[in-house]
């Protein structure tokens, strides 16, 4: 009966509560700007979320703001609903159950970021914005039934003792991976610091199996992945993956090695990074822009519930050239950056238009039940000029109020406009659209599944077993890639072109209206045809197998560092278009002058007036 009391309390109390909410959509706000532990109700500008949901049926009614008696008035009929069913229902119901479904329902027609959040979802989120966790050291991944180690992290209790890319764990604590998933792995993995594990792998070349005892420590994921010069020039690169507590600070040093080593423009990366803490975006355009410069506000449904986030020390990359890397994947706190960067002139935006996530969330704890806690969404938030940047369509649990065609393919005459600190025109309607389109890397479906299958990456093992004298600056000759050739055969690799499936689709029709012997000489030529195709397929993309052949390659040789030094930097079209703008600082400054202004506009406008 206590148990019943405290969970009808904590439901309860939700409705109520509702009352009082004000400010993830997009950002994830800390009541600490420079990033204290988290507490109930820190907001977030955290990674975008993915959420399932049946759709909502029938047009919204128009509401209005509820008053406190409609509140208890309301919650008083969820009381007397559980009180109806716990005595009356014919069967006995697990009132636990009950009143997650009733949580649930609510949020159901609220926007998709707001969730019920169990333990485990709310352990990824706090390691995601905390940096940190518990464990081995490793990246992981389940592959053909065995569990995979794709990197061990630098510096962690795996990479001390050996333990590379590419080898296989076989047992864990004498539990056999066979058709383990990687969630289950990363359990096991994981645990207290200080604590150890045992487990078994198998190496390529190495027939039997190594044990290895691994003490358990504490992980710091590294916000900033990379930074340094680009091979050839004297421009920065700074690559950062997500707003975590620990990125102001990784980002600050970085910076000052990159001013000592006096560099004259900076490439900052910020694609496929979805976001973290909103107090991180913040310290991260502090870094670029002047001091006491808005950087994004946030708003909330009542009024006076406006929160303005200024600069509030100097910047350490005031004045150089900047360009800033955005694409698809690029939202919520990385939207912010971008966006406040773009805003205030201080340097380019280039890539495609990003994400489009918008929203602030806070995290609530019960009281009573450390193992649940409720994400709420509580505002939105707005860059300095005064447009938000949430999409509608991924707004919604629903697309039935916003299809994609709203926002995603709105063209640049449909957006509403806005002005940056100069004048110049960009634009609102979702997403941060770029001041110039980035070039876009095209790879043929052989090498798309090649990197799928993990061919370049099987291959890397196989070969660096075979060849273990192999070092860092390794060519890729035509006998590697002979060896590579011969490597995918063995493993009886294969995948389907357009064609193929158009033609399987054919075939299918032809057996179904049994006019395979009208059809059969066709179909055997076009097969014929597709065979011959595919074999010249590899040739076609030959450059691009061989890049990634030595990408894998460097990757298993060197970590992360390596992979950017010697495949990332040198080959990336965008980082190298990114590089000819910041060499060209006649084409720099055109890009941030000219263009559609609204001095321009209202230049046109007193001219017709004049006419008329």
């Amino acid at each position: 009966m206590k148990k019943f009391a405290l969970q009808l309390t904590a439901i309860t109390t939700f409705a109520l509560g509702l009352i009082w909410f004000a400010g993830e959509g997009g950002a994830i706000q800390t009541n600490d700007a420079l990033g204290a532990p988290f507490a109930s109700g820190e907001q977030f500008a955290v990674e975008t979320l993915q959420i399932n949901v049946d759709e909502l049926k029938g047009e919204q009614a128009e509401t209005k703001r509820p008053s406190r008696k409609d509140v208890y008035r309301q919650s008083k009929k969820i009381y007397e609903t559980i009180m109806d069913i716990r005595n009356r229902y014919m069967d006995e119901i697990d009132i636990e159950e009950l009143v997650d479904a009733g949580i649930r329902g609510m949020l159901k027609n609220l926007d998709r970021y707001s969730v019920l959040m169990e333990r485990q979802s709310y352990d990824n989120l706090m390691e995601h914005t905390s940096g940190k966790y518990e464990g081995l050291g490793m990246q992981i991944d389940a592959r053909k039934d065995r569990i995979v180690i794709v990197a061990p992290l630098e510096g962690g209790p795996s990479e001390k003792l050996g333990l590379r890319a590419g080898d296989v764990v076989m047992e864990i604590e004498g539990e056999s991976t066979f058709e383990m998933t990687t969630s289950e792995a990363s359990k096991m993995m994981r645990g207290k610091a200080g604590t150890s594990i045992n487990i078994k792998v198998k190496r390529e070349g190495i027939p039997d199996l190594m044990d290895y005892k691994i003490e358990r420590a504490v992980i710091t994921l590294h916000s900033v992945n990379y930074s340094g010069k680009i091979p050839g020039t004297d421009i920065g690169y700074l690559r950062l993956s997500t707003f975590a507590s620990n990125s102001r600070r990784e980002l600050r040093a970085a910076i000052k090695k990159l001013n000592s080593e006096e560099i004259s423009g900076l490439v900052f990366d910020l694609r496929s990074n979805g976001g973290g803490l909103l107090d991180q975006a913040w310290a991260t355009a502090e870094l670029f822009v002047p001091k006491n410069s808005l950087i994004v506000y946030t708003q909330g449904q009542a009024e006076g519930s406006r929160k303005d986030y200024y600069t509030r020390r100097d910047p350490l990359f005031p004045d150089k050239p900047l360009i800033v890397l955005v694409d698809e994947g690029s939202a919520s706190a990385s939207e912010i950056v971008a966006g406040a960067i773009q805003d205030l002139d201080r340097g380019i935006v280039m890539g495609r238009t990003t994400f489009g996530k918008g929203l602030v969330q806070q995290v609530f704890a019960f009281d009573d039940d450390p193992d649940q806690h409720l994400k709420l969404t509580t505002a939105r938030y707005y860059v300095p000029s005064g447009r938000s940047i949430q999409r509608l369509d991924r707004q919604g649990k629903s697309a039935a109020k916003h299809s994609e065609a709203d926002s995603d393919s709105l063209k640049i005459e449909d957006r509403e406009e806005f002005y940056t600190l100069n004048g110049r025109i960009v634009y609102g309607g979702g997403g941060i659209v770029p001041d110039v389109e980035s070039v876009r890397e095209y790879w043929k479906p052989i090498a798309i599944n090649m990197r799928r299958k993990s061919m370049f990456f099987d291959f890397a093992s196989k070969y660096l077993a075979d060849h273990p004298d192999v070092t860092l600056d390794i060519k890729i000759t035509d006998e590697i890639m002979d060896e590579y050739r011969e490597f995918v055969k063995d493993k009886d690799f294969d995948y389907k072109t357009s064609l193929q499936l158009a033609l399987e689709d054919f075939e299918e029709a032809v057996e179904d209206e049994e006019q395979g012997a009208v059809f059969e000489d066709q179909l055997e030529s076009l097969n014929r045809l597709i065979k011959k195709d595919k074999a010249d397929d590899f040739d076609e993309s030959y450059d691009d197998i061989k890049l990634a052949v030595r990408r894998e390659l460097v990757s298993h040789l060197g970590g992360e560092k390596a992979r950017y030094e010697l495949y990332i930097l040198p080959t990336d079209p965008a980082i190298k278009q990114a590089v000819d703008i910041l060499q060209d600082m006649r084409e720099y400054t055109r890009i941030l002058t000219e263009g559609a202004h609204r001095a321009a506009i209202e230049d046109s406008d007193e001219d017709k007036s004049d006419s008329d």
